[in-house]
């Protein structure tokens, strides 16, 4: 049986896995989050999901509510999918909802379930030092991210990417295995998570991207990594924001949040061990520069100390 499918999605990451599924599978109907307004003007924008779906012609429903939302059930269950594949919707699927098509939902979420439930698997597998995570095929059940597991492949982290990166490689992955997923559908047995394990990645906040000047300098630069979508890397100095960006490993020690030299490569700042080099500075309402260019000119030298936050 090819199955007929239903589409729920709404950033840009899931854009490949649209596409893989619509090339494999007939899709009868894209579901996405509401347009919101974006920008300076508050223009009234579609998600790239829904977005991708007009240009292309296909059924598309953008609900502002799931839960007793009975029009919405009826419209599911009207457009004939045999099973629905969710990639970062963004929205809680009540149990209702779930039981319309016939073979539910599938979802694709890029960690190694049980680790990193939630919003932000990525952003947290990169903040917390990982060297390999992955994308896994669930069943959806009411619960967060709880379903069990119906494929998994793991994905080798390389050390210089970032979440940008990283989200792409997963974007291909998610789209591969999810087809995988489908063309086995029924074949496939679910495997219940060990809820032992159980990790979590909650949504992220401005106030995770804030530099904690006493970690260590690896801390620092893995913080980096994971936050540079969003909310990016912020540091004080003199009650001052600034976003930092290319942070990398450095030679050197002192006090955390210590200037130890300003080089034609960077900024170079101690840690709560070993330091880091900092190559670009973005101050409130200005461009970023290349942090030799910014330090002599804020008078930043050696000796400077950033200001300490800590949560």
């Amino acid at each position: 049986m090819t199955p007929k499918v239903a589409f729920f999605g709404s950033p840009a990451f899931a854009l490949p896995v649209l596409e893989a599924v619509r090339e494999h599978f007939e899709v009868m109907l894209v579901v996405a989050q509401p347009d919101k307004p974006v920008g300076r003007g508050l223009k009234l924008t579609p998600p790239p999901v829904a977005a991708r779906a007009a240009e292309l012609g296909l059924p598309l429903a953008q609900p502002e509510k799931l839960r007793r939302n009975t029009a919405f059930e009826e419209t599911l269950r009207g457009c004939g999918a045999d099973v629905a594949v969710t990639c970062a919707y963004g929205k809680i699927l009540p149990a209702a909802l779930l039981a319309v098509p016939r073979f539910g939902f599938l979802n694709t979420h890029t960690s190694l379930l049980p680790a990193y439930r939630g919003a932000a698997p990525i952003q947290w597998a990169l903040i917390r030092g990982e060297t390999v995570t992955g994308t896994t095929i669930m069943q959806t059940d009411p619960g967060m991210d709880t379903g069990p597991v119906l494929l998994q492949e793991e994905l080798p982290i390389e050390p210089g990417w970032t979440s940008l990166e990283l989200s792409h490689a997963l974007s291909g992955q998610a789209a591969r295995l999810i087809v995988t997923a489908l063309t086995r559908l029924g074949d496939l047995s679910p495997t219940p998570q060990d809820e032992a394990a159980a990790t979590h990645a909650p949504m992220l906040v401005k106030e995770d991207g804030f530099v904690r000047w006493h970690d260590p300098a690896r801390a620092v630069v893995d913080r980096y990594r994971g936050v540079a979508a969003w909310p990016q890397t912020t540091a004080f100095l003199g009650g001052a924001r600034l976003k930092l960006g290319g942070l990398e490993l450095a030679q050197g020690e002192g006090a955390p949040g210590e200037v130890l030299g300003v080089e034609a490569s960077g900024v170079v700042i101690a840690c709560g061990v070993g330091a880091v080099r900092v190559q670009s500075v973005q101050p409130e309402a200005r461009k970023a520069q290349p942090a030799a260019v910014w330090a002599p000119a804020a008078g930043v030298d050696a000796g400077t100390r950033f200001d300490r936050w800590e949560p």
